[in-house]
């Protein structure tokens, strides 16, 4: 969807003309204010502009999908998007990346050969004019569903009405695997409650909700003096839902009230609640995005002790929380026995056993695996291999391209509309994000803290109030999981998110939107037919055997690289990137075998990821500090002993990892080794994630200065740096992670002050007993090794009543209690 990369374009911009390095250049190189200021100018009415179409994206996307003339206007727009953040990136790549010499200098080499900056203003002049000619053309031959107006949603509540009635249409041996719930669900309905109870259906799209809702009213109804089925949309209007739903309750009835036509909300609602004030009434509210719907019409739905009942069907959290915990009722994905049911059902329906010649069983059974449970996926695969020959050769040519069949083929378009919704509805802040994930594999499982740096390098993520990015991008995570646009797979001791998968049609989907709109392309050599010719900005390699400059074009348009492919050829690669690539952002090249970082690296102005995690990288250049905007530097079990100088000038850097791994097991003392930062550290007060600082003199002073920290690894701690060390970690109010390894077995840590909110804590090597004391309530998981304690601990440790785990190590010794 366009709106996502109109964002991030206009995103950008606004960083641009925020940009320290620009209001630096002004102040100090007058005789080219002139020029700077009409592209400043420039770049401010293109941003005004393209916040204005990004408003009419988002208002009118859904209504206008076979819109050719729409489709194409949108395509245009993209395409200039790119170009306008092409130009963005060059300006701050101007004006942000001035070298030790100075602005003078610099900008005088810049300016002259060639004029950089007559050349930007040409340059943003155009795109000014083009992207004013979009808007007339629009004008003139992009004809808006209901004409723009975003108070009229009846397109919506039609299409959506349209969908639910395919779900209502299935018959009962459609419905598999839903025996318990359909049980369930009637007898929530005919309770003796005398209240009235709401109850909800809950889960992702496809699932099968509306349908056995419907199962069950079509069963239950006329056990209600009254009863109507409305589907409700995002954008739905109260005014028309409560029409709709009187005109459902008074079929068979009187005639419906005169001139409701000219009535307000108010009057309808209580010509609602006159109606049903004494009657038994059953109504179901399906396909609900938003709480406050229900909120709306609850104002009408009387409490009037007639075991009266609600039913609510939904795929987002939110909605579903309406209803008590015990009158929920979530669906899963089917078992794979009944998906194969349901399959067979739908495939072989002419065969009165429904059964699979045993000559197709095997690809067949391949096949129903891809749809991973989601019973609208089984039930259009079935009927689109019930009209094909029954062969092998036919089942293994739907086998091998039902991804393109589910984006392309007439005969499913409604799965794709179903999850499509899921998508459509998402705020535009959450597209972006949802998107990324889909350029990694099939069942990819994608863990939160590593996830949220790669989204907020991206520029995905917003700042909100007083939250850090990475906090923002976990309520992003959140969001989605209640939306059921992604799998929670694990979480942690405190409750969060810790690992998830996207669900795999929902992928398929997103892949297709991904190519569309030039969002990013995952590269599959098999697929890609060994070659890569699609533009994109983003490229996640899940296999290459080639050299990448062999195998993929255009590689100076690209803005991200993840490699995830271990074995792809790599000595080359950092040196092409540094040399074709000059605006990337994100390069997540983790286990390639890469020995050296050139020092070109530092030409990578915008660069704000860089992970060369698990690499035989022994050295970083000191051209690393030129890489002003860099976020996180990832060089865990890498062979890097000590960092550069200029490290202390990457005055944005959030997280740094620099860690060595030497026994895997952690069992013994000297278990990892870290870096050693000189003078300056206290200048990285940006830094929340540090993995793992050799302690020394200098830089244990220095901690108290990086008051952002979260998470803190220190080695080679010795017992006269201990009282410095305690200084320095109670002026850290936000440090939730700590570990403190000692130099030695001899050398005894002497911790008597710690920060209060430490939640994960582990210390080795051996401990004076004050340091039970400087433990906080706070404390869940504690880690003692080579302590060398001689009294018992537990007694010093029983008032951490917020304890959950607790290890003690001792050589290869273990135990955890």
């Amino acid at each position: 969807m366009a709106e996502a990369v109109i964002l991030s374009t206009v995103l950008k911009i606004g960083v641009a003309l925020g940009n320290k390095a620009v209001q630096q250049a002004n102040s100090q190189f007058q005789k080219f204010i002139t020029q700077l200021t009409e592209l400043q100018g420039r770049m401010g009415r293109i941003r005004s502009e393209l916040r204005l179409m990004h408003g009419f994206l988002c208002r009118v996307d859904i209504r206008n999908l076979k819109n050719q003339n729409y489709g194409i206007w949108v395509q245009e727009l993209r395409m200039l998007a790119h170009k306008i953040e092409d130009i963005v990136d060059e300006y701050l790549y101007l004006v942000g990346h001035k070298h030790d010499t100075g602005w003078g200098t610099y900008l005088k080499k810049g300016f002259k050969q060639p004029n950089v900056m007559l050349s930007l203003n040409r340059i943003a002049k155009e795109a000014e004019v083009n992207l004013a000619y979009l808007f007339q053309a629009k004008d003139r031959w992009v004809t808006v569903v209901d004409g723009g107006n975003s108070s009229d949603s009846s397109y919506i509540v039609e299409r959506s009405q349209h969908l639910a009635s395919i779900s209502r249409s299935l018959v009962e041996e459609d419905l598999v695997g839903v025996d318990k719930s359909r049980e369930k669900l009637e007898k929530m309905l005919v309770g003796d409650d005398l209240e009235r109870c709401v109850i909800a259906l809950h889960g992702m799209g496809g699932l099968g909700k509306t349908a056995l809702a419907a199962n069950v009213y079509k069963k239950e109804r006329e056990k209600f003096e009254c009863h109507a089925w409305v589907s409700i949309s995002q954008t739905y209007s109260i005014k028309d839902v409560l029409k709709y739903l009187i005109t459902e309750l008074y079929k068979g009835r009187n005639s419906t009230p005169a001139n409701m036509d000219h009535m307000d909300t108010k009057d309808l609602q209580d010509e609602l609640k006159s109606f049903l004030d004494d009657k038994k009434y059953l109504i179901v509210l399906d396909d609900v995005w938003d709480p406050e719907a229900v909120n709306d019409l609850f104002r009408a739905l009387v409490q009037n002790q007639k075991s009266s009942r609600v039913l609510v069907t939904t795929r987002i959290d939110g909605v579903a929380h309406h209803a008590l915990q015990d009158r929920r009722i979530t669906l899963e994905a089917l078992s794979r026995d009944h998906s194969w049911e349901l399959f067979c059902k739908m495939g072989f329906s002419r065969d009165t056993n429904h059964k699979c010649p045993i000559e197709l069983e095997e690809l067949a059974q391949e096949i129903v695996s891809k749809c991973k449970g989601i019973p609208l996926a089984i039930v259009a695969v079935g009927r689109l291999l019930f009209v094909r020959d029954k062969t092998r050769e036919e089942f293994k040519r739907i086998h091998d391209q039902l991804e393109w069949e589910l984006v392309n083929n007439p005969s499913m378009e409604h799965v794709r509309n179903i999850l499509y919704l899921s998508y459509v509805y998402l705020p535009t802040h959450l597209k972006s994000c949802f998107l990324y994930c889909s350029l990694f594999p099939e069942d990819y499982l994608f863990r939160r803290k590593k996830l949220a740096r790669l989204w907020t390098a991206e520029g995905f993520i917003e700042e909100r109030g007083a939250n850090t990015l990475e906090e923002v991008a976990e309520g992003y995570m959140k969001e989605l999981l209640h939306r059921n646009m992604i799998q929670l797979v694990e979480r942690n001791l405190f409750g969060r998110i810790k690992k998830f998968r996207m669900h795999d049609i929902l992928r398929e989907l997103a892949v297709d939107l991904c190519q569309n709109d030039c969002f990013g392309v995952p590269y599959e050599e098999e697929k890609c037919g060994g070659y890569l010719e699609k533009d994109g900005r983003r490229l996640v390699i899940h296999n290459l055997k080639k050299d990448i400059e062999q195998s993929i074009s255009s590689l100076h348009q690209l803005r991200s690289i993840t490699a995830l492919d271990n074995s792809m050829p790599s000595f080359t690669l950092l040196p092409l990137l540094s040399e074709k690539s000059r605006y990337m952002t994100v390069l997540e090249l983790v286990g390639l075998p890469i020995e050296k970082i050139p020092y070109a690296i530092g030409d990578l102005f915008n660069l704000r990821h860089l992970s060369l995690r698990n690499s035989k990288v022994k050295m970083v250049p000191e051209s690393i500090e030129k890489l002003s905007n860099l976020l996180t530097l990832d060089l865990y079990n890498s062979d890097v002993h000590k960092l550069p100088r200029g490290i202390v000038k990457l005055k944005k850097i959030r997280h740094l990892f620099a860690q060595k791994i030497i026994d895997p097991s952690a069992r013994v003392l000297l278990w990892s080794s870290g870096v050693s930062v000189s003078k300056g550290l206290g200048n990285l007060t940006n830094l929340q994630t540090l993995q793992a600082l050799v302690a020394e003199d200098e830089s244990v002073r220095q901690l108290g200065e990086l008051r952002q920290l979260r998470s803190l690894r220190l080695c080679n701690v010795k017992r006269i740096y201990c009282e410095c060390l305690c200084n320095s970690l109670v002026q850290m109010q936000f440090l939730s992670f700590l570990d403190v390894i000692a130099s030695d077995g001899n050398e005894v840590l002497r911790l008597n002050a710690l920060p209060s909110k430490v939640q994960k804590l582990y210390l080795r090597g051996q401990l004076d007993k004050e340091t039970f004391k400087a433990l906080g309530q706070n404390l869940y998981e504690l880690g003692l090794n080579l302590s060398q304690l001689i009294e018992d601990p537990l007694p010093s440790l029983s008032w951490l009543t917020n304890l959950a785990e607790l290890f003690f190590f001792y050589g290869t010794s273990y135990m955890a209690l």
